[in-house]
Order: structure tokens, then sequence, then C-alpha cells
């Protein structure tokens, strides 16, 4: 049996992402040529490894068997890379980072700061939603990830590192806007948008107004912070985010904060790996960087109705 270790990492993008087309993007590579590597890897085999079923694919059996087999050799590439790259230093290392769509707010900040004091290293950012942290931290494709709460369902290890309050939002003009201690009731009669389902903030808002037994009669779902703050700001309806998402449109009267009972939530932001998992130098660096920092450079912004005051 013939096979390349290129072939092995296509093979394992198209199995991750289940797209010809998808993994193409991912590796910045033509279709035809990710086709091409999938197709000779099964002519070596003498199986097929994937089937088409309507206009989707799947693995097969094979495929499965195979997609092991390339995840366990990618992972030992990997921890070969990370040592080498420690006998190097910090000159010549690579670092992956994902992070939560809320998180990519300030996560450059960081970035540019953590740059400055390390210009040599290779850095990849990846931004995604909550199901994208979850399946790269399954799949160890990434060395570190910046979310909020994780969950305990995997076998991780994660590390607070700064407060992540969420508020909730409505156009200046809203009848709501300038009031003192809004009753969360007086919310229930109100259009909120929303992000997706699976979201660490529609979950959370979910939680809290099911705690207060709070039920919302009316919901838009938007597919980024970026989708509900424009949807508020030409009011649509009420939005909850995290406080780092609004800077701008807080200095610039776009959006106010409400000053609602039993609001902020108080959530926190993690830096995140799988347990166990041996972190190279510069992800090591990184962490420490990020704990030790983080607050420093980023600071906290005013959390309470009256910031919205001229």
């Amino acid at each position: 049996m013939h096979l390349t270790l290129r072939q092995l990492r296509i093979f394992e993008a198209v199995a991750r992402r289940l797209s010809f087309t998808r993994a193409a993007e991912d590796l910045h590579l033509s279709q035809p040529a990710v086709s091409m590597q999938v197709k000779q890897l099964e002519e070596a085999l003498g199986l097929p490894l994937f089937e088409q079923l309507g206009k989707r694919i799947h693995l097969t059996e094979a495929g499965e068997e195979m997609r092991r087999y390339a995840h366990a050799i990618n992972g030992l590439l990997q921890e070969a890379e990370q040592v080498f790259d420690e006998m190097r230093g910090l000159e010549r290392g690579r670092l992956n980072i994902a992070v939560a769509s809320t998180a990519n707010y300030f996560a450059p900040r960081l970035l540019a700061s953590f740059c400055e004091r390390y210009p040599a290293l290779q850095i990849s950012l990846r931004v995604t939603n909550r199901k994208g942290l979850l399946a790269a931290l399954g799949d160890s494709d990434v060395d570190l990830v910046i979310m909020g709460q994780p969950p305990a369902s995997m076998d991780l290890t994660a590390e607070e590192f700064m407060d992540n309050p969420l508020v909730v939002i409505a156009a200046p003009g809203h009848p709501l806007a300038g009031r003192k201690r809004i009753p969360l009731e007086a919310l229930e009669a109100e259009t909120f948008l929303v992000r997706e389902k699976g979201s660490g903030t529609r979950s959370a808002m979910e939680r809290h107004f099911a705690e207060h037994g709070i039920t919302l009669s009316t919901a838009m779902e938007m597919g980024t912070s970026e989708a509900i703050k424009q949807g508020v700001e030409a009011g649509l309806g009420l939005g909850l985010l995290s406080l780092h998402t609004l800077e701008m449109e807080l200095e610039l009267g776009r959006v106010v904060i409400l000053d609602v009972d039993s609001f902020p939530i108080l959530r926190h932001w993690f830096v995140v790996h799988r347990a166990g998992r041996r972190l190279s130098r510069p992800a090591l660096a990184f962490k420490d960087f990020v704990l030790d920092e983080a607050q420093g450079i980023l600071g906290q912004p005013a959390v309470h109705a009256e910031a919205n005051l001229p």
C-alpha cells in the first residue's frame, strides 16, 4: 500500500468537513486537486472512502477506519513538529488559535501585543461559533481556544482570565431607554434579536430568563453579533450581547444599555485546550500571556446604564 502524507492530510480535511469544496477552501487548494488526491488514496487502498447519498457525502466503513489512522498519524506529526519547535525556541514556532466570534472583538489586540514580543512566530487565528470551537477541540486541530463557558462533558483544561458581562441593549429612541431599574417582566412583550441555537450567548440568555420565570414572546434569529447590533440600531427589537462587542456603538450613541433588574449576566472568558495535550512553547507562552496580561491590556468597559449618558 503506497500513500502519502499529503493524501492523508487532504483526506482528513474532507472527512472532517464532509465536503470536497469546504475542504479545498480550508486547504487553499482547488476542488479538482482535492478530489484527485482522495481518488488516488482510494485506488492505493482498493476501497472507497466516501459514498454519496443525495447531495451529501458520507464516510464508508473503510473511510471511518482511515480517518482514525489519519488522525493518529497527523497528531504524531504535529507532536514531532512541536518538539522541534521547542528545540528551536520561540523564534520559529507556530501557534494555532481559535476564538469565539464574540471574542474576535478583542482577540486581535491580544495577538498584536503578543506578536510585538515574539515577532518571528507564525500565528493562525480561526474565528468561529461555539459549535466550530468544540469541533476544533474534539479534533485537536488547534493549540488553544478562547471561548465562554466550556462544556463539562468534554475532557478540557479551562482557565478563566476575564469577566464577560452580557447586557440588554436597545436603540436610543426605544421607550425603555433611560428608565431606571426596569423589571425583568417588562421584557416579556419585547422582540429580542438572538443568535443561532447553540450559541453560548443565547444559551445564557435562555437559561437566565427561565430561572426567573420569564418567557419571551417574540424572537428574531440573527447569525452574528454585528447583525444583532444593526437590527437593534434600526429599531427591530432588543438584543443581549457581550459588553466587549459594544465599545464603538456605545461611544457613537448608536445603542444604549438598558438598566434591567438582574442584569448584567456575569459570565467569563476562558483559555481552553484538551486535557493532557502537550502544549508547544509558543502555546504555553500565549496561554501565560493571556492569563497574566489580558485584563491589563483590554481593561473592562463600564457596564452600567449610566455609561450611556452624556
